[in-house]
C-alpha cells in the first residue's frame, strides 16, 4: 500500500512539473514572438513588392477549394459559390533565424500588415466591390506567407439551356493580378484542378470536375504578358425535380388531347377539353420562360411544350371540322361514293367503328345484312306491296262498279242504295290517296334520316382515325425528348 501511494505521488509531481514547464515555454515563446514582431516590422512597408531585386519575378501559388454552390441564376447567368482561396508567396524582408528566437518557426499576424498580391476574380459579376476578408496570414521563418481567405464569389457564366432540364454547364473562374504583369508577379496553380474534398453536396447540381489551366494573355493596352489561372467548374443538373414538376405533367396532359376525339359529339365537351389542355400547357410554358434566359436557344422542354401546343391546336381545329360533319342533317348532300367505300367500308372495320346500337359482341355480318334489307330493299318491297294492294283495291273497285251498274239496270227500284254505294267508293279512293301520301312522306323521312346517320358514322370514323394518329404523335414526341436527353 505504501509503495502504491508513493508511486501515485511521484506521478502527480511529474505532471505538475510538466504543466509548469509548459507555461514557462509558452510565456517564453510569447515573449520571443513579440520581440520578433517588433524587429520584423520596424522598418517594413507593405506597399511595395517584397523582392530584393526589382527585376526578379515574385511567384504566387494559388489554390482554390470549392466548398458550396450557393446559387445558379440561369436567367441572369450568374454563379454564386463559396470558395476557400489559398495564396502563398515568399517575402524577402520577413525572414529570421529561428534559433535566435528559441526555435520559433512561424507566427500568425493580420494580413493587412504584409504585402498581398492583388489577385482578383476577372469575371466577377457582383455589385459589391469590397476588399478581401482580412484573415490572418501564417508567416514562416524562411519568409513564406500563406494566406487562407474565404470568399463568396458571383461570377458570370455562359449558360447553355438547349437541353434543359438534362443540361450540363461549364462555368469559368479566372483569377489573376489586376496591376502586376507577368514580369513582376507570376501565378502558379498549386494543383491541376480545384480541391473538391470539402465540397458540400448540392441539391440541384452534380460536380464532375474542376480542372485548372494557366493562361498567359497579352492585352491590347499593354505589351507585357498577364498570366491568369482559370478553373473550369463542370456541372451536371439533377433533373428529377424538373421531370416530376414540369415534364411529367406535360406528358400526361398531352395524352388528354387525343382523348378529345373519343368523346361523343353530342356531349358538347370536345372543344372545351382541347382549349383547357391548351391553357394548362400555356401555364407550364410561362413557368419555364421565367426560369430560362431570354436567348435564342430554346430549351428542350420548351420545344416539347411548343410542339405539344401546336398538336393540341391542330386537334381542336380538326375536332371542329369533324363536328360539322357529325351535324350534317337531311339538307346535306349524300356521302360521296369514294367516302362511302374508303371510310364506311374499310376504315370503319380497321378502327372498329359500329353503327348505332352495335357493339363489339354483336355479329357484324347479320347487322349489315339486316341494314341492307331494310335500307336497300325495304322501301322497294313496301312500295310493291302498297302498289299490289292498291291494284287489288282498284280491281275490287272495278268489280263493285260493274256490279253496281248491273244492279242499276236490274233493280231500278233500289236507286238510293246505289247512290250510297258510289259515295262510299269515292271516300275509299280518297283514303287510298292519303295512304300513298303518308307512305311517301315516311319513305322520304327515312331516306333523309339514313343520310344523316351516314354522315354521323363518317364523323365517328374520322374521330377514331385522328385519335390514333395523335396518340402515336404524342408517344413519339415523348420518346424523342427522352432520347435527346440521353
Amino acid at each position: 500500500m505504501k509503495r502504491n501511494s508513493l508511486s501515485s505521488f511521484s506521478v502527480s509531481l511529474w505532471l505538475l512539473f510538466a504543466a509548469v514547464m509548459l507555461q514557462v515555454v509558452e510565456s517564453a515563446k510569447g515573449k520571443y514572438a513579440h520581440m520578433l514582431f517588433n524587429e520584423l516590422f520596424e522598418d517594413y512597408s507593405n506597399a511595395l513588392r517584397p523582392v530584393e531585386d526589382t527585376d526578379k519575378v515574385l511567384n504566387v501559388t494559388l489554390q482554390i477549394t470549392l466548398s458550396q454552390i450557393k446559387d445558379m441564376d440561369e436567367r441572369n447567368q450568374i454563379l454564386s459559390a463559396y470558395l476557400w482561396i489559398r495564396q502563398s508567396w515568399y517575402d524577402a524582408y520577413l525572414k529570421w533565424d529561428k534559433d535566435k528566437y528559441d526555435g520559433l518557426d512561424s507566427i500568425r499576424i493580420p494580413s493587412n500588415l504584409v504585402w498581398r498580391p492583388d489577385i482578383v476574380l476577372y469575371n466577377k459579376a457582383d455589385d459589391d466591390f469590397s476588399e478581401p476578408v482580412n484573415t490572418n496570414v501564417v508567416l514562416r521563418y524562411d519568409g513564406k506567407i500563406t494566406w487562407d481567405a474565404p470568399a463568396i464569389t458571383k461570377s458570370s457564366c455562359v449558360v447553355d439551356v438547349s437541353y434543359f432540364p438534362f443540361d450540363s454547364q461549364q462555368c469559368n473562374l479566372t483569377f489573376g493580378s489586376w496591376t502586376y504583369n507577368g514580369n513582376q508577379v507570376d501565378i502558379i496553380n498549386s494543383l491541376d484542378s480545384g480541391d473538391l474534398s470539402d465540397f458540400v453536396e448540392d441539391v440541384e447540381w452534380e460536380i464532375h470536375g474542376m480542372p485548372a489551366v494557366k493562361n498567359v494573355i497579352t492585352y491590347g493596352c499593354c505589351s507585357e504578358p498577364y498570366p491568369d489561372v482559370t478553373f473550369t467548374l463542370i456541372l451536371k443538373r439533377k433533373s428529377s425535380f424538373y421531370i416530376f414538376n414540369l415534364l411529367l405533367p406535360c406528358i400526361l396532359i398531352s395524352f388528354l388531347a387525343p382523348l378529345g376525339f373519343y368523346l361523343p359529339a353530342d356531349s358538347g365537351e370536345k372543344v372545351s377539353l382541347g382549349v383547357t389542355v391548351l391553357l394548362a400547357l400555356t401555364v407550364f410554358q410561362l413557368m419555364v420562360a421565367e426560369i430560362m434566359p431570354p436567348s435564342e436557344n430554346v430549351p428542350l422542354i420548351g420545344k416539347y411544350y411548343i410542339a405539344t401546343m401546336t398538336m393540341i391546336t391542330a386537334s381542336t381545329a380538326l375536332t371542329i371540322i369533324v363536328m360539322n360533319l357529325h351535324h350534317c342533317g337531311s339538307e346535306a348532300k349524300p356521302v360521296p361514293q369514294w367516302a362511302r367505300v374508303v371510310i364506311l367500308d374499310y376504315m370503319s372495320k380497321i378502327f372498329f367503328v359500329y353503327d348505332v346500337g352495335e357493339n363489339c359482341t354483336s355479329p357484324k355480318r347479320e347487322k349489315e345484312e339486316e341494314r341492307k334489307l331494310e335500307g336497300d330493299d325495304g322501301y322497294q318491297r313496301r312500295h310493291k306491296e302498297v302498289r299490289s294492294h292498291l291494284s287489288n283495291r282498284n280491281d275490287d273497285y272495278d268489280l263493285k262498279e260493274t256490279l253496281n251498274g248491273n244492279l242499276n239496270k236490274s233493280y231500278a227500284v233500289h236507286g238510293e242504295d246505289v247512290r250510297e254505294t258510289v259515295n262510299c267508293c269515292s271516300c275509299y279512293k280518297m283514303l287510298i290517296k292519303n295512304i300513298e301520301y303518308i307512305a311517301n312522306c315516311i319513305r322520304d323521312h327515312k331516306a333523309n334520316r339514313a343520310k344523316g346517320i351516314e354522315w354521323k358514322k363518317v364523323a365517328k370514323v374520322m374521330d377514331r382515325f385522328f385519335m390514333w394518329i395523335f396518340f402515336i404523335m404524342v408517344f413519339f414526341m415523348s420518346v424523342l425528348i427522352i432520347g435527346k436527353a440521353a
